[in-house]
Parts: C-alpha cells; structure tokens; sequence
C-alpha cells in the first residue's frame, strides 16, 4: 500500500524534514508520505542501518547526525519515531514481580534518554523563524491521569519520562526560537512489530500509511502555543 496523500503548506518553502527511526513501520510510512508531499527540498531518513548511521545508544552517532543535518539545508520537520516496547530481551510486566532491573533500563534509554539526545542536538538546530516542529512518538499509556489499568511499568514509566522531557526541553526552546514546535505524539495502535502481539479485539488499528497520514495531519495544525503538548493522532490533547 502506498502512502496517503498529504499537504502540508503550514511550513515555508524548502528546508529539511528528519525521520528519526526511518527503518520502523511508521517510520517508513513517515517518510515516504513527507517525499510524496514535496513540502521540503529534502527529506532524510536516519536510523541504526542509515548513512550515516544513528543509534540512539551512541551519543556520538546523534552528534554528527545533526551536524549532517545541518549542512544540508535548514530543519523544519524532525520526527523521532524510535521506540521499544518488547524484543527478545524485553516483555511488558504485568506485576511488580516481572520488573527486572537491566530490561527498565535498556527501556529507559531507548525511549527516554534517546529522545532527550536527539533533543540535546536537534533542536538547537531548528530556525530562529517560520514554523518547525520537533515530535516525538510517545505512547497514551505514558499518561498517568490515563493509566487505569496498571501493569507495563518499564514502558509507561520510560514514556511518561519522555513526555516530561518534551514538555521541559519546549520551555527552554520557545525562550530562544518562539516559532518553534516541541511536542509528544501519540499514533494510537499501528499494525507494526512492536504492537501487533498487544492488539486487543475493539481497538482501532491502523495501517501505518494511515497512521503517518493522521500524525503529518496533527503536525500540519500545530502553533507555537501547541510547544510543550502531548497529543493524538486526532489532534486531542492527553492527560499528562
């Protein structure tokens, strides 16, 4: 399936859109959509098997991924849509019992730590004027004022900690680029590797050309007084 068609004429001409986890379901969704909307001059893939590469693990790696950037052309879109909710080493803990000390933290530092390093880096490269938009895929069970059902500690803990990130790293942002963007997005359930195990029967599941379509769609409407959100992929705010 090719990807939705989108538009996106809230941001100037030219520039450069990021996809930050490119080899992903949605990650590949996002960048062949933002190609086919030819918003940007250019639009650059980057993941762990990109050139050149970019592993979340490797502070390094981030570094001079956004000083490639960068000399590429001016940053308007990054999107970080990396994250782990179980491989082989790591499952959701349904109790207290399952946390395991070396899982939380590969948990936290793929969803949390990353991210705030793509932040450390990234946006500090954004424009002085004219929209841009740094987001982030969090997850709607990092909300805490949502969570009713418990369980899946290392996930929403590391997903709250990124949302706080997010909300904490747009306060320092909008004192020095006021047009610039800083926000948490959820893209709902995506039939993808790192959900399809945990798709339960009434849920809406996306395809993640409509996952990436719905996502751009709520990037398109972002202001400046968005910075610091936490949203859907329908445009509503979360509960933190």
């Amino acid at each position: 399936m090719g990807s939705v068609p989108i538009s996106l004429p809230s941001f100037e001409a030219g520039g450069v859109a990021v996809v930050i986890g490119a080899s992903g379901g949605i990650g590949q969704a996002l960048l062949a959509a933002l190609k086919d909307s030819a918003a940007f001059e250019q639009v650059i893939g980057l993941s762990r098997h990109s050139i050149p590469a970019l592993d979340l693990l490797d502070e390094s790696q981030i570094k001079h991924c956004a000083e490639y950037i960068a000399q590429l052309g001016t940053p308007r879109l990054i999107i970080d849509a990396t994250g782990v909710l179980h491989n082989e080493r790591l499952q959701p803990e349904k109790s207290l019992q399952q946390i395991d000390a070396a899982q939380m933290r590969e948990s936290f530092a793929v969803n949390a730590i990353g991210p705030a390093l793509l932040m450390k880096y990234f946006l500090p490269r954004l424009p002085r004027e004219g929209k841009a938009v740094f987001a982030s895929l969090s997850a709607k069970v990092g909300s805490i004022g949502d969570n009713q059902l418990g369980g899946w500690y290392s996930y929403r803990a590391s997903k709250a900690a990124l949302n706080q990130l997010i909300h904490t790293a747009a306060i320092e942002l909008r004192r020095r680029q006021p047009d610039a963007i800083c926000v948490a997005l959820h893209p709902g359930t995506v039939q993808t590797r790192l959900s399809s195990a945990f798709s339960k029967s009434g849920l809406e599941v996306q395809t993640p050309e409509i996952a990436a379509a719905r996502l751009l769609a709520v990037v398109e409407q972002l202001l400046p007084a968005h910075s610091g959100g936490f949203f859907n992929h329908h445009g509503e705010s979360l509960p933190w």
